[in-house]
């Protein structure tokens, strides 16, 4: 007797260390949190996620601390906005010294999976690395990299992983077919800042002016920028921007004529595929459409977005709405 409770002691104390392993969930640390959201949008429970950035700091300026550079050695998986920002250059340097052993995404990863960066229209088209998340093509692209890199990770729960990425892609496509039925063609608008662009020319509509065309260049002035306005359709604005600018957007939709739409480029704990539905909703509302802007939960019903996708391609000026749960 006292044999056989030492042999099944034995095989306890060698599987409970695999148990205790295979429990642990991949660390994801993305750089800000809009990232963060679409990470967690998509993997949901299946992996542990956290950002960098906090809220209301500037991240165009903002250092990692200490205690940030030893989270990044303990990530499994760190995502990046392509790796324009300061903090995720010091990354792409840690990386290079050894410190961070994690796969870490970077743009080259982000274009094979489809990943695209707009020109800026109104300052001599080069590229805008500026709030690339909120096109959802690009969302898509950063969770499709994030998929694969959690293959690599933990490959005994790769199948966890495809799974999860294509209800977040069923989900996230039928949100864009959804809105684009709803927005006529060559539809045009001023935004305030170059992030903005990226939330409205998925649906069909061109920013053709900014009000601050980027970082290192001052803000135009609102009565230079009225007769562009009033060749437009929209002003396009986002509320978590300073104030000064928010009221210079509210002031160039008031002379121009044009209604305005406010959107939300920074958020947190909020799904992304939330986010993406309230600021179409707010943009094709502005635009005379009738859209919903209710938002669904960090995991929805995909056969509920199967047939409302069905449901828009057969009857126009219906918008993806109410989901439900799982």
């Amino acid at each position: 007797m006292k044999r056989l409770l030492l042999i099944v002691m034995l095989i306890a104390g060698m599987v409970a260390p695999f148990v205790g392993a295979a429990s642990e969930k991949p660390l994801v640390v993305t750089s800000i949190n809009p990232l963060a959201a679409i990470i967690q949008d998509a993997f949901g429970d299946s992996v542990d996620v956290v950002y960098l950035i906090p809220p209301g700091a500037d991240p165009h300026e903002y250092q990692l601390t200490a205690s940030q550079i030893e989270l990044l050695g303990k990530a499994d998986v760190i995502v990046t906005t392509g790796g324009h920002l300061p903090v995720e250059k010091r990354i792409s340097e840690l990386k290079d010294e050894g410190t961070v052993t994690g796969e870490t995404l970077f743009l080259e990863d982000y274009k094979r999976e489809g990943f695209r960066y707009l020109p800026e229209h109104w300052y001599n088209g080069k590229d805008n690395p500026h709030g690339v998340w909120l096109d959802p093509t690009n969302a898509l692209a950063i969770a499709r990299a994030a998929e694969k890199a959690l293959e690599g990770a933990d490959p005994v729960n790769a199948e966890v992983y495809r799974a999860e990425y294509r209800d977040f892609e069923v989900r996230v496509r039928t949100i864009m077919e959804a809105y684009r039925a709803l927005v006529d063609e060559n539809r045009t608008a001023v935004i305030q800042m170059p992030p903005d662009q990226y939330a409205i020319e998925w649906l069909g509509i061109k920013a053709i002016a900014s009000i601050k065309p980027e970082e290192e260049m001052p803000a135009i002035g609102v009565d230079d920028l009225v007769p562009t306005a009033t060749k437009a359709d929209v002003v396009v604005y986002a509320v978590d921007s300073p104030d000064q600018l928010k009221d210079a957007a509210e002031e160039l939709s008031a002379k121009s004529g044009k209604p305005s739409a406010e959107i939300r480029v920074f958020w947190k704990d909020e799904p992304y595929t939330k986010i993406l539905i309230e600021n179409s909703a707010a943009v094709i509302r502005a635009l005379g459409g009738n859209a919903s802007a209710e938002g669904p939960a960090a995991k929805t019903d995909v056969s509920r977005y199967v047939a409302v996708s069905l449901m828009v391609g057969l009857v126009l000026g219906t918008a993806l709405g109410v989901v439900l749960k799982k």
